[in-house]
């Protein structure tokens, strides 16, 4: 495959999850659609809002700003890079990533492990609505506590994208690297997106969306030109592998399976994207959030805009079902066709794709 156009898709994903992020941040505690309308207009937010219009006047900038989702996805891209560098065992060196993003949102950036460069980037070391199941069990590992919970929130999906980017171009590179940092293939890329989640979300419905988003990504990203009949065939193929790795999670895949059914079943009603999201569910747990960006994606597939505008606005988890359906949709139609306007508002955007670029060289690079 062409190494330029590999590139483009891994940025393509990375920046697309973050402009849904921002797309739905400024409405996802609105908590209805008619509310959305109400401060939007009739079509709901189209584009990027760059007016903090919930901040006092002191406390706004002139781009759309990323949310948790995005912020916890680049601390897990850091990593997974840390894991090859280092030669340990992804799982772990995520955690601890994710423990650098924690001191980020408690305001202990001086006694955070210096592992990560993204944290001394001032913007992710703002507070932007963390999830409290990310919270709760990232300070009981930090104190050492073992860390149970039932969750099945979206807030372990959100953010595992980076795992099947860097996968789908290192699987066969293992220079340099020892057994603990190796993927050697799929599986392990879905294992590992699995684990990523688990860390935070242990409820299986939590975690298994990620291993799913993870296989259909790193499919994605080896696909020059996929269709939407690939796209379907990865779907499928994600599930077969979820039933070998996880044969006691078997009633856990048929409800997800069920779920993201009946949001392909909808594709092509005649009822507003909006009816059918919301027949869907809303978005706060893991299986509900797949669901809403499968159908997104599957009925845009040609149109990331329309799938970014579809995807957030709802009554639900708009940030969170919109970066989950930008990083799907990012991986099918690469950087350069996401539109331009959505870019220049982004915030923190340069950042993001350097550390996009990073995923494809396998190899930390601090921005400059």
């Amino acid at each position: 495959m062409n190494k330029n156009i590999q590139q483009d898709k891994i940025r393509g994903s990375l920046v697309g999850g973050a402009v849904g992020d921002a797309l739905g941040y400024p409405v996802e505690f609105i908590g209805s659609y008619m509310g959305i309308k109400q401060r939007y207009g009739e079509h709901g937010i189209t584009r990027l809002d760059t007016t903090q219009w919930w901040l006092p006047d002191g406390g706004k900038s002139n781009k759309a700003w990323i949310s948790d989702d995005t912020q916890m996805t680049l601390f897990t891209a850091c990593g997974l890079l840390n894991a090859k560098e280092q030669g340990m065992a992804p799982k772990y060196a995520i955690c601890y990533a994710y423990i650098e993003w924690y001191f980020t949102q408690i305001g202990w950036r001086s006694s955070r492990r210096r592992d990560c460069w993204i944290g001394d980037v001032p913007e992710l070391n703002y507070r932007r609505a963390p999830g409290n199941t990310c919270m709760t069990a990232l300070k009981d590992v930090l104190e050492g506590k073992e860390t149970y919970n039932n969750s099945k929130g979206c807030g372990g999906l959100m953010r595992t994208a980076p795992v099947a980017l860097y996968g789908a171009v290192w699987r066969d590179k293992p220079e340099g690297e020892t057994p603990e940092g190796r993927i050697s293939d799929i599986k392990d890329v879905d294992m590992i997106a699995a684990d990523a989640a688990e860390i935070t979300h242990q409820h299986p419905l939590g975690w298994l969306p990620s291993a799913l988003e993870a296989h259909i990504i790193y499919r994605l990203v080896q696909n020059e030109n996929p269709t939407v009949e690939d796209f379907l065939s990865y779907l499928s193929e994600g599930y077969d592998t979820l039933e070998v790795l996880y044969p006691k999670e078997f009633d856990s895949i048929k409800e997800l399976r069920r779920l993201t059914e009946k949001a392909l079943s909808l594709v092509d009603s005649p009822a507003s994207d909006v009816e059918n999201i919301e027949s869907i569910g809303e978005g706060w747990v893991g299986d509900e959030a797949f669901a809403m960006a499968i159908y997104c994606t599957v009925k845009y597939f040609n149109d990331f805009e329309k799938a970014m505008i579809a995807s957030v606005n709802h009554q639900g988890d708009s940030d969170s079902t919109g970066a989950v359906t930008g990083n799907i949709l990012g991986a099918v139609v690469g950087y350069e066709a996401i539109p331009q306007f959505f870019k220049e508002d982004l915030e923190l955007h340069d950042v993001i794709r350097h550390v996009a670029d990073d995923l494809w060289r396998g190899k930390t690079t601090r921005y400059v």
